[in-house]
C-alpha cells in the first residue's frame, strides 16, 4: 500500500518514544491488569445461563433492536439493570463506549455546553467531540473549579456535567455527592459512567450513586467489567430512555449483544446483589496490596477501588518494569501516553477476588526486587 512507507516512519517515532504498542497473548501468568473484579467472567452459573441461552437464540442477535435483533431477553435484562439501578428504565447497548457516544452525541443540543472531567474516559471525550454542544474542562474532581466553570457557563442554554464514577487509570471516585449539589445549585444535568464502579461500590455493588446515596440523572455501565459479561446500558427516566432509542445512533444502527450475553448478566446482577463477602474481600486485598506498595517507597495513586496506579514516570522505565514482570510470571502492562499524562506513565494494578494470598505476596516481592532493580525505590 502507497501509504504503508509513511506509517511505518509514523510507528518508528512511536517506539522511539515508548510508546509502541502491541497486543500480548497472555499465558501461563497471573494477570493483574483485569477488570473482572468479582471474578464472575468465568463463574459456572454465567456460564451454564449463557450456555442455555446460546442453545436457544443462537450465537449472534441477527441485528440492531429497531430491526430484528431484539428479544425477551434485552428486554428482560433491560427491566433487571433499572431495578438493579434504581431507575424507572434502562436501556442495552453494545458496549460501554458505544452508550457514552451514544448519550453525550444526542443528548445535548447546539447551544448547550458539557462540563467534563479532566481524566474521564476516552469514550465521555469522543462522545464530547461528536456532541453539537460547547466542551468545557473541569480539573479533576475539583468542585472549586467545577463550580467556577458553572458560573462562567451561565449563559448557555443548558448545562450537562458529566464523569467517570470510577477513573479507570487513577483509580480514584467521583465526589458525587458535591457534584450532585452542584448541579442543583445551578440547574445543570449530571451523567455518570459508572463502568468501574458497578458491582465494586455500595453496600449492593449498585455504584456510586448507592456508596454517596444519590441519583444522578443519567446513568451509564458496561456489562465488561465486575458483572463479568458483554454489553453496555444507560439507566434513567422513562423519558430518556424513548428519547434515546430515537436518538442515539449508536443504539439505533448497532447490532444488538446476543441473547446468550443478556442471559450471563442477568445471573451476575443476581449474584453481585448477594456478594457482599466477595466487596469485602476486594476491599481487604485492595488495602494489603496498597499498603505494602507504599511501604516499600513506591507513589500509588487509587483510593478504596480495585484500580490501583504505581507511578514509574518515564515511558521507557514504565515499558522496561512491565517486561520484567512479565519475565517474573505477572501480567500488569505499562500505561504510557496519550492514556496518560506525560511524566505520569505506571503500571496499573488491579485485584479481583480471584486472586490469592499466594499470588498477592508474589506481587509484592517481585514489585520489591523489580523496582529496586529499576533504581526506582531503594
Amino acid at each position: 500500500m502507497k501509504t504503508d512507507s509513511w506509517l511505518n516512519k509514523r510507528l518508528d517515532r512511536m517506539k522511539e518514544a515508548g510508546l509502541y504498542r502491541q497486543l500480548r497473548t497472555i499465558n501461563k501468568q497471573i494477570v493483574f491488569s483485569s477488570n473482572d473484579y468479582l471474578g464472575l467472567a468465568k463463574d459456572k452459573r454465567l456460564i451454564s445461563a449463557a450456555r442455555k441461552t446460546l442453545d436457544e437464540s443462537g450465537g449472534g442477535s441477527s441485528g440492531s433492536r429497531l430491526t430484528t435483533g431484539n428479544s425477551e431477553w434485552h428486554e428482560k435484562l433491560e427491566q433487571r439493570l433499572a431495578d438493579f439501578k434504581q431507575t424507572e428504565a434502562a436501556l442495552l447497548f453494545s458496549s460501554g463506549y458505544l452508550a457514552n457516544i451514544g448519550v453525550l452525541s444526542s443528548l445535548p443540543e447546539k447551544g448547550d455546553v458539557i462540563l467534563s472531567d479532566q481524566l474521564n474516559h476516552a469514550s465521555i471525550i469522543d462522545g464530547c467531540r461528536l456532541s453539537k454542544a460547547d466542551t468545557v474542562i473541569y480539573k479533576h474532581i475539583d468542585m472549586n473549579d467545577l463550580e467556577v466553570k458553572l458560573k462562567e457557563t451561565a449563559s448557555y442554554q443548558r448545562r450537562f456535567i458529566v464523569t467517570d464514577g470510577v477513573f479507570s487509570m487513577d483509580g480514584t471516585i467521583a465526589p458525587l455527592n458535591k457534584i450532585m449539589a452542584l448541579a442543583k445549585s445551578y440547574q445543570a444535568c449530571v451523567i455518570v459512567d459508572d463502568a468501574h464502579a458497578t458491582g465494586v461500590l455500595g453496600e449492593y455493588g449498585r455504584g456510586t450513586s448507592e456508596y454517596f446515596g444519590v441519583m444522578p440523572d443519567v446513568v451509564i455501565g458496561t456489562l465488561s467489567k465486575a458483572i463479568g459479561s458483554e454489553g453496555g446500558f444507560v439507566a434513567g427516566s422513562k423519558v430518556l430512555i424513548d428519547f434515546l432509542v430515537n436518538h442515539a445512533r449508536t443504539f439505533m444502527f448497532q447490532t444488538a449483544i446476543p441473547p446468550a450475553s443478556c442471559a450471563a448478566s442477568y445471573t451476575a446482577l443476581d449474584i453481585i446483589e448477594q456478594s457482599k463477602e466477595k466487596r469485602q474481600q476486594l476491599r481487604s486485598q485492595i488495602t494489603q496490596i496498597k499498603k505494602g506498595l507504599e511501604e516499600m517507597g513506591f507513589t500509588v495513586k487509587g483510593t478504596v477501588t480495585p484500580i490501583i496506579p504505581v507511578i514509574v514516570g518515564d515511558a521507557q522505565k514504565a515499558v522496561a518494569f512491565a517486561e520484567k514482570l512479565q519475565e517474573k510470571g505477572i501480567f500488569a502492562p505499562a500505561i504510557r501516553p496519550p492514556t496518560v499524562a506525560i511524566g505520569e506513565c505506571r503500571i496499573r494494578l488491579t485485584v479481583t477476588t480471584e486472586h490469592c494470598s499466594n499470588e498477592i505476596n508474589y506481587l509484592l516481592e517481585t514489585f520489591n526486587l523489580v523496582g529496586k532493580e529499576l533504581n526506582i525505590i531503594k
